[in-house]
């Protein structure tokens, strides 16, 4: 299946790397995020992607248009480097559609700009490009064909250190606890659409607010909750997370390694 992801927001939270770079861009080892969730859907077998660009998009056409295999590859160099024979590849199946959807557009604008290049397709893929999971993607697309949904995304629990507080009237505190804790999900992405998405979705409309509740309305939004690892890069926090299990080798996202 093809799959869009959104890549044009300006990542505000993320500061450090967002006034110089595109979130998607901000590194985790040798490669950038986006390129760890894309590694992830090629190993499921979905290559075609479609690149909703926005903020800094010349940097993520440039950063494909000048990749260079020998990163994260093992290669053979001989005639003092003038020859290169790379032992493995990671993109030459791959096919990337950049789309320029705007500067300041929405989620559900930059999926409307792109409706010409799913067009056709039962069923697409779509994901924000911050964030990472070991899912069986392929588990989740069989689950909503299972069903009258048009839609479905994964629900999961918070990663965020943030505590969710329960009070009475009067305003004194019930119960605190932390949100991942708590009875709390999120939606975490990786959604499954159908074709029939765009009839839900009007002009300047945000995906997730009026299209999912006149889906919820005609009880046609699916989810199916996610207990394995899932995590974002919304933070700088979040950021040295990633960057923590990379260099311990626990990189549970990495599936195409198992």
């Amino acid at each position: 299946m093809k799959v869009v992801l959104f890549c044009g927001g300006l990542g505000t939270r993320l500061r450090e790397y967002s006034e110089t770079i595109p979130k998607p861009l901000a590194s985790i080892g040798l490669r950038p995020i986006m390129w760890h969730l894309m590694k992830y859907y090629a190993h499921h077998g979905h290559k075609e992607f479609i690149l909703c660009l926005g903020y800094r998009g010349d940097l993520i056409k440039d950063y494909f248009l000048h990749y260079e295999e020998t990163i994260s590859n093992d290669f053979v160099l001989t005639n003092g480097g003038r020859s290169i024979e790379l032992l493995n590849s990671d993109i030459d199946d791959w096919q990337i559609t950049f789309v320029d959807t705007g500067m300041h557009s929405n989620v559900g604008e930059r999926l409307k700009a792109v409706q010409p290049w799913v067009a056709g397709d039962e069923y697409f893929l779509a994901n924000y490009s911050d964030g990472l999971s070991d899912l069986d993607i392929n588990e989740h697309i069989e689950d909503i064909k299972k069903t009258d949904s048009v839609a479905s995304f994964v629900r999961v629990r918070p990663s965020q250190s943030f505590h969710a507080v329960e009070v009475d009237e009067a305003g004194q505190v019930q119960k605190i606890e932390p949100v991942g804790g708590a009875e709390h999900w999120i939606n975490g992405g990786f959604f499954v659409f159908k074709q029939s998405i765009f009839d839900y979705l009007e002009e300047g409309e945000e995906l997730v607010e009026a299209p999912f509740r006149r889906l919820i309305k005609e009880n046609k939004l699916h989810s199916i909750k996610y207990e394995g690892f899932w995590s974002c890069m919304d933070t700088f926090k979040d950021k040295k997370l990633f960057d923590g299990l990379y260099d311990s080798g626990e990189t549970p996202w990495m599936v195409w390694k198992k």
